[in-house]
Order: C-alpha cells, then sequence, then structure tokens
C-alpha cells in the first residue's frame, strides 16, 4: 500500500518594515530569528524601507543632539537607552558600540542598497551588514563609498554598487515602497506583517514572536 505523501506548505511570509538606524529593529529582528530557531518554523522574509529621518542632511547630526531635539530626551534618558539596549543586543549576540561622537545619518542610499543585494539574492545579508556597520562599527551608512565597499565585503560588486547607488538606480523602488507601507498605516518601526494580513510593530520578545510563528505558520495538507 502506498503512504499519502504530506504536502509541504510554503514558507510563512513576513514583512519586515524597518530603517538601519532604528536600534529597535535590529532587537527585534535578533528576537524574531531566535524564534524562527526554537520553533523550527520556516519563513520567508522580505525587507521593507521605512526612513526615519527622510530630511536629514548629508552630514547627519550628532546622536544626542538628534535625540533631544525629536523626542526632547535628556541626556540621562540617553544614557539609560543606550545602557538597556547595549544589554539587550549582547543578549542576542549584537553588538552596540554608542559613543558621544555617534551620530543619526540619512539613510535614501542604504535603502536603495539594500534593493540591490535584494536583486541577487542578499538582501538579510545586506540588511544585517548595514545594521552592523552602523551600531557596531560606527561607519557612515550614508556615504556611497562605504555603501559600495560594504556591498564588496558581502562578495557583490562594489563597482556595480558605487554606480547604482550614485545614478540613484533604485530610488523610484524605494520610494514607492515606502508610501505603499506609510499607506497601510505604518507610522513606526520595526513593523512586521504576518501572512500579509497580521501586523506587528515594536521589538515584541522571542516568546511572542515564538507563539505568532505557531499561529500563523501554515499547517501541512
Amino acid at each position: 500500500m502506498n503512504t499519502p505523501v504530506t504536502d509541504i506548505p510554503a514558507p510563512l511570509r513576513i514583512d519586515i518594515v524597518s530603517d538601519v538606524v532604528c536600534p529597535w529593529c535590529i532587537i527585534g529582528y535578533s528576537q524574531l530569528a531566535r524564534a524562527i530557531d526554537q520553533t523550527d518554523a520556516s519563513v520567508q522574509i522580505l525587507w521593507h524601507p521605512f526612513e526615519l529621518n527622510p530630511q536629514m542632511p548629508p552630514q547627519g547630526q550628532n546622536l544626542r543632539e538628534h535625540l533631544a531635539e525629536k523626542y526632547g530626551t535628556t541626556v540621562e534618558d540617553s544614557i539609560k537607552a543606550r545602557a538597556q539596549l547595549t544589554e539587550l543586543g549582547a543578549s542576542h549576540g549584537f553588538t552596540f558600540n554608542f559613543s558621544d561622537d555617534s551620530r543619526m545619518v540619512n539613510t535614501f542610499h542604504a535603502h536603495q542598497l539594500i534593493e540591490l543585494a535584494e536583486t541577487q539574492g542578499r538582501q538579510t545579508d545586506m540588511k544585517l551588514a548595514l545594521f552592523k556597520a552602523h551600531f557596531s562599527d560606527g561607519r557612515d551608512v550614508s556615504d556611497i563609498a562605504t555603501l559600495a565597499a560594504i556591498a564588496g565585503e558581502l562578495g557583490l560588486d562594489a563597482s556595480d554598487a558605487q554606480s547604482a547607488l550614485t545614478e540613484n538606480r533604485f530610488a523610484g523602488e524605494v520610494r514607492t515602497m515606502q508610501k505603499f507601507w506609510i499607506d497601510k498605516g505604518v507610522r513606526g518601526v520595526p513593523a512586521m506583517v504576518f501572512d500579509l494580513k497580521h501586523l506587528v510593530t515594536g521589538a515584541q520578545g522571542v516568546d511572542t514572536y515564538a507563539q505568532l510563528l505557531k499561529r500563523f505558520s501554515p499547517a501541512p495538507a
């Protein structure tokens, strides 16, 4: 007697809207990644652009000054938040190296580089490389030469990346996707959409993500 073959369900699609200068975005992703490992869930992750500061000038701004102007954050609040993020990041294997010279920068070209990487199946690799470059290594992820170098470090064509960013080859795609998610109601990041239906905002923790994965992952036919 032939044993029926169980159909393998398609991976659960997870769309992540985020910015590479958002510390809670890498925390949220790290928590999600741990939940995926714990549940052995099959997922497809797609990254989408969101600029926290689209009007940020090329020279950027000192991070503490930026937070004070935008949110009214005091120095004491900043010290406390940095300590919390540093500890939380370390618990997930990610290093935050904050300093008095940490800067907030424009990320439009960084998002374009992520789109370029997506054409070669390296979107998540690029996103994580940019998180590390900004938060761990203190590199300027608004600078085209720096971004091209990061592309080369990932094994992509650095010269092509330099040309693509100089020409703003993926600018239209980034603008279109940003508008799409804003029109869908995304106002802050990280924002994760499970199965194109269920929006979850903020870094929710490993246990919550594990529950969501179990709840929304398709069952075998």
